[in-house]
């Protein structure tokens, strides 16, 4: 009763009983603390307004020195970043630097040819004629000659000339060293250890010239087919042959390479130095065409020179009747010096551009000597002819195969089905017909 009146009336609360002393399970749980926490790490808003360090009622976040870049991190901790930034600045400075050094060289070299080109030429490079006096060309002023050299890419680099009598045009290809990529000038001089196919980097110089061959009325201006004094005046056809005089360093691969040269005969000679040969048809063009000005020109350039090729025929292996028509060009490559002196070279690359002239006065030889260089040509020709009627029989065979076909599967659907077992029946007597006298025939 006394308990009752206890609660309802707000009497003091009865003490908690004892736990006796024996029974051990709840001793633990007698004095669980509040489940509040005992330490608090950052201090509240509140607590700190308190204090005094912010002012009442001010929602601002306390100082600390994660809000400062400088103050969470150090110059330790970029040291990966530091080294993909290294390497970005020395893969730039490098291509700068290998760019900048083949533009030079590339401006050397037209500095050297240019005045030749002028000279020959009434049309150097992409930037229209200019005049000239005295034949000297003002290069030196310029970085880079964009008018007369374009740069196709950091290692390449190209010119054209054209307005020369008995030539249509002229076409120059400078290859330099990928100085720019150094890694992959590594790879391609490993590969070359490796690879007999494969030729070590080098800077290389190849010009093509196309002479006109008669056919200057398709190219000139005002030269109309009908006009007959004006192409008599103009006539600059030639006989078609192969003839080169080749470096032997670069024989193997050059005869490996072209079909043109593949159809010559090789003879070394003692009028060329010993690293030289010859590559001809015939030994009576040889004796027109190695002129004591050719040999000057040879021994000057040196094992600069990798070869000088006339050609009529394709570089690749004729595969079509239309590929065997003679396409009369003339070849020069050469290495680029890597000191800079152009003058040994000088005179081969004049007297290559000069080539033609020799060649429309004095190419034009005996019937015995023709007739001996048309032979490997008609063989060829006879060969490709021979291939294209067995290719056309072949198309036609299968073209009669399908009529064939035809006409069978529309008789059998015009039968019912007895007719059409019938005539299966005697088309299977045909076949072992056939069958058995090829079997006869072959014992």
């Amino acid at each position: 009763m006394a308990a009752l009146l206890n609660s309802l009336f707000g009497g003091s609360k009865p003490s908690a009983s004892p736990i006796p002393a024996g029974d051990s399970d709840f001793a633990d749980f007698a004095g669980a603390p509040d489940p509040s926490p005992a330490f608090s790490a950052t201090p509240s808003v509140a607590s700190i307004a308190g204090s005094g360090a912010l002012p009442t009622g001010s929602s601002a976040v306390p100082y600390t020195k994660w809000y400062n870049i400088h103050e969470r991190y150090s110059p330790s901790d970029f040291k990966q970043e530091g080294v993909i930034l290294g390497l970005i600045l020395v893969i730039v400075a490098i291509h700068l630097f290998g760019t900048s050094t083949n533009r030079k060289k590339a401006k050397q070299w037209i500095s050297a040819h240019a005045p030749v080109l002028r000279k020959e030429f009434a049309l150097v490079g992409f930037g229209g004629p200019k005049e000239i006096t005295d034949g000297e060309v003002e290069v030196e002023s310029l970085e880079l000659p964009k008018d007369i050299l374009k740069e196709k890419s950091p290692q390449e680099f190209t010119t054209y000339a054209s307005g020369r009598q008995n030539v249509a045009f002229l076409d120059v290809k400078l290859t330099l060293l990928k100085r720019y990529s150094p890694l992959s000038l590594i790879a391609e001089y490993g590969m070359s250890l490796f690879f007999d196919s494969m030729q070590a980097p080098s800077e290389q110089m190849e010009a093509i010239l196309y002479p006109f061959d008669g056919r200057e009325a398709l190219t000139v201006p005002g030269q109309l087919p009908g006009a007959h004094e004006l192409r008599k005046d103009t006539k600059s056809s030639y006989d078609g042959f192969v003839w080169a005089v080749v470096n032997k360093e670069t024989m193997k691969q050059l005869r490996d390479d072209r079909y043109d040269v593949s159809i010559t005969s090789t003879k070394d000679t003692s009028k060329l130095p010993s690293w030289a040969t010859i590559m001809s048809e015939s030994a009576e063009i040889t004796e027109f065409l190695l002129t004591p000005e050719l040999i000057k020109a040879v021994e000057d350039a040196g094992e600069l020179l990798n070869h000088i090729i006339i050609t009529d025929q394709p570089i690749d292996q004729p595969l079509k009747l239309d590929d065997t028509i003679p396409k009369k060009r003339i070849y020069l490559s050469m290495r680029v010096p890597s000191s800079g002196d152009y003058s040994k070279v000088l005179p081969l690359f004049q007297y290559f551009v000069r080539l033609t002239d020799i060649l429309v006065q004095g190419a034009h030889f005996r019937p015995e000597v023709l007739r001996k260089v048309r032979t490997t040509r008609d063989d060829t020709i006879r060969r490709l002819q021979k291939a294209d009627e067995e290719e056309k029989a072949e198309e036609r065979n299968v073209e009669r195969e399908k009529a064939k076909k035809l006409k069978r599967d529309l008789e059998l659907k015009a039968l019912d089905a007895k007719g059409q077992k019938k005539y299966l029946e005697k088309e299977k007597e045909r076949e072992m017909k056939k069958s058995q006298k090829k079997m006869t025939s072959r014992q």
